[in-house]
């Protein structure tokens, strides 16, 4: 066989692998646009969706405020225009980012879990939540497509303790990321909570100031006291242009267990149960047969800073439900529609202090995320679509995930059919 017989065999072969990879390639393109063809309504209802959700407050109005039984289903926020979602209404939400808690442990009362740092928590009645059935069917939804509805704030704030800087015994690094990238030159405003050890109920000194982030959205906070022997919450808002945010960070001397634990048990009347760690948990060795606790609210203002609110029954006793003692739970009441937070202090009988951290309404100093709806695993086509919001005066990210529950659409003479 000659030079140029192989020559041409060569090309021949390279010619025909190359008509065999556009066919490929042709042929996954094609798929891929006729897979958009029959979907693109989902596209369509996903954007559609969301804003139904975001621009709609539902009916009754305010209903994230009260035990009211809905009739139509929306976030916005009553007496707002645009995307201003309701903080209230977003509490009300059946979370799927934690598993229901059963409290007390037997009962049979179970409440939803909103997930959040460590030492924060968020349990709210269930037979009272919104779950995602009941918003499918009030959308007109249900049967035809599903949703997922994942409300995300953007800007991140996190705290940690470092190395202390001399002649300071506690420094804090504090991070701020935007969406995607650091916030270099924020401002920060932050309060820090520190125990006295002193009295029969613990009491709170406050610490506070200001600072901005360098270019790489890093700052550091500076304190006189040592960190490392003292109980205390840091809560730090920074803010750039238009986007806000809200940061926590606890550290206790009190580790033996979880210690107090607020729970949301009347959402019309603001009414909070402070529960033993015993009765929900119920595991871990022995219980601690009493905690002292101090309980305070601060409400967030327009400017941005907090106000101590009164509450009723800010100081008590509680033991846990085997103890046969008199004090099973404290009782407490936050101001109905009015962002905040809830910052239990507590202490045992040996002297060891904690605390715990409660928001009030999603879009409070605490920044919590709600991940609403179904689950989208197996589905071919699922569209999404996002939008910027504001939920309180924070910024956030509101992402819906749409898909059809009927399967594919063709296109026949008559129109399109499933």
């Amino acid at each position: 066989m000659t030079g140029h017989t192989i020559d041409h065999l060569v090309a021949t072969i390279a010619f025909i692998a190359a008509i065999f990879l556009f066919i490929g390639l042709f042929t996954q393109t094609l798929q891929g646009a006729i897979l958009y063809q029959q979907n693109r309504h989902v596209a369509l209802k996903a954007s559609d969706l969301l804003d139904n959700i975001l621009l709609s407050p539902g009916y009754p109005y305010h209903w994230g405020e009260t035990n009211t039984t809905l009739s139509c289903f929306g976030l916005q926020q009553p007496g707002t225009t645009g995307y201003t979602i309701s903080s209230f209404a977003l509490m009300r939400l059946t979370s799927l980012s934690g598993e229901p808690v059963e409290y007390p442990i037997g009962s049979g009362n179970w409440y939803t879990n909103v997930s959040l740092g460590p030492g924060g928590y968020l349990f709210l009645p269930l037979s009272d939540a919104i779950n995602y059935e009941t918003a499918a069917m009030l959308l007109g939804v249900n049967g035809t497509y599903g949703f997922q509805l994942s409300i995300t704030p953007l800007v991140n704030v996190s705290i940690s303790e470092v190395e202390p800087r001399a002649p300071y015994l506690l420094t804090l690094k504090v991070e701020v990321s935007g969406p995607g990238f650091p916030l270099g030159g924020a401002n920060l405003g932050y309060y820090l909570y520190r125990v006295q050890k002193s009295g029969k109920y613990p009491i709170l000194e406050l610490f506070s100031g200001t600072a901005q982030t360098d270019s790489a959205g890093i700052a550091y906070l500076n304190f006189s006291f040592n960190g490392a022997e003292e109980t205390y919450t840091i809560i730090v808002h920074a803010g750039l242009g238009g986007l806000k945010g809200f940061g926590y960070y606890i550290h206790k001397t009190y580790a033996r267990s979880t210690g107090v634990i607020p729970f949301v048990v009347d959402y019309e009347e603001g009414k909070v149960y402070l529960a033993h760690d015993w009765d929900v948990q119920g595991e871990g060795g022995p219980p601690v047969p009493n905690y002292f606790y101090t309980a305070k609210f601060y409400a967030l203002t327009e400017e941005f800073e907090f106000q101590e609110w009164s509450i009723a029954n800010s100081t008590g006793q509680i033991n846990y439900g085997g103890g046969g003692g008199k004090f099973f739970y404290g009782e407490t009441t936050l101001p109905v529609a009015h962002p905040g937070f809830l910052l239990v202090t507590y202490k045992d009988v040996a002297g060891g202090y904690g605390m715990s951290i409660m928001p009030w309404g999603i879009g409070s100093p605490l920044a919590a995320s709600i991940l609403f709806g179904g689950v989208p695993a197996g589905n071919v086509w699922v569209a999404s679509d996002l939008r910027h919001v504001t939920v309180g005066q924070l910024s956030y990210q509101a992402k819906i995930l749409c898909w059809s529950l009927k399967g594919y659409q063709t296109r026949t003479p008559s129109g399109w059919r499933w």
